[in-house]
């Protein structure tokens, strides 16, 4: 998995890598995206999403149980 690296350390991974790292569907993805359970980075057209957001979604999902 190869992501995006920014000056400030943060890595922004594209949808197809953040929806195998989640394990889940790429249209699932889009799904918790557009109901603001998962956030992203809108960079022009391209959307990328933040390892940590998603580190912090899994979360939230064990601490829900």
């Amino acid at each position: 998995m190869v992501a995006i690296a920014t000056k400030s350390g943060i890595a922004l991974l594209t949808p197809k890598q953040a929806a195998e790292q989640l394990a889940i569907s790429p249209r699932k993805l889009w799904s918790l995206t557009a109901s603001g359970d998962v956030p992203c980075v809108r960079i022009g057209r391209s959307v990328r999403y933040d390892a940590a957001d998603l580190a912090e979604f899994v979360e939230t999902l064990k601490s829900a149980k």
